[in-house]
């Protein structure tokens, strides 16, 4: 596989960025990733300005139904924030560089903390369809990430700490967040892998045997990058099917979709709340 070099990736990155502020004075120290189904937060911000990924110098494209594919500048919860309305996957056919140079590029453009929301499957028994469950930890069986290749060390080190990948601060206050809010919001573990196919009934079995709540096919390569650069990261899951083996049935995306969709004021309350308070 071939990777871009450390300059030809900090030209693509000053490329877009240059772009982006064309186009927007903003300099919001939030970033939020919206999910499969869960782009409608876009609702509740005051947007200032709106860039479709198409237009951006070397972003890649959103090919996945659910995903709008626009840059949202504006506020929530009283402060200034990004949105990426739609993301990229390992198995759309784009490289570990290329999800998440969006997350290079708008922690360059200020962003120091990273809200990142993702539609999962629940494996937790404990766990039901339309649930949210804060991410606690992750596992990565993507089997590559976004460090892989040249390290610029203006970006971050070569080997970066992962004790903590999802902060303990924010991860106190969006618990109590759900508290103030009465909502129930589960705390777990996230396990990443390539798909685009859901997985089999073994491979569930599998998952939950090495610690894994939840699982889903995004979310740990933009985390990686963002932990890289020393943002601070929030990871928060809607569970949009159960994936319980011996109770296993087909899930279509129209019914993914319908869990977000019940998921996603839950997942709005708290996001919002936890902005107010920062």
């Amino acid at each position: 596989m071939a990777f871009d070099s450390v300059e030809t990736f900090r030209n693509k990155r000053s490329e877009a960025l240059k772009f982006i502020q064309s186009k927007t004075e903003l300099r919001p120290d939030y970033m939020l990733i919206l999910g499969t189904g869960l782009g409608q937060l876009a609702d509740e911000m005051e947007i200032e300005t709106s860039i479709s990924y198409d237009k951006i110098p070397h972003f890649p494209v959103s090919t996945v139904e659910g995903h709008n594919g626009k840059l949202l500048f504006g506020s929530l919860g009283g402060k200034d924030v990004v949105a990426m309305q739609g993301r990229f996957h390992f198995y759309e056919g784009y490289t570990m560089q290329q999800i998440a140079f969006p997350v290079r590029v708008l922690k360059e453009n200020g962003a120091g903390t990273l809200f990142v929301s993702n539609a999962c499957g629940g494996m937790n028994p404990n766990y039901s369809r339309g649930d949210i469950m804060l991410i606690r930890d992750h596992i990565n069986m993507l089997g590559d990430n976004p460090l892989m290749g040249p390290n610029d060390d203006d970006l971050g080190p070569r080997f970066p700490d992962m004790s903590e990948p999802y902060s303990e601060r924010l991860i106190d206050i969006a618990k109590n967040v759900a508290l103030e809010s009465n909502l129930q919001m589960h705390q777990g573990v996230y396990v990443a892998l390539s798909g685009p196919m859901l997985e089999t009934k073994s491979e569930y079995r599998f998952l939950r045997l090495i610690g894994a709540d939840v699982v889903g096919m995004s979310t740990v390569p933009e985390v990686i990058a963002a932990i890289h650069m020393g943002m601070e990261v929030l990871g928060i899951s809607a569970i949009t099917d159960e994936c319980f083996p011996d109770a296993l049935k087909p899930v279509n995306m129209e019914e993914i979709l319908e869990a977000a969709a019940i998921a996603e004021p839950k997942m709005t309350r708290v996001i919002v709340n936890v902005l107010k308070k920062l």
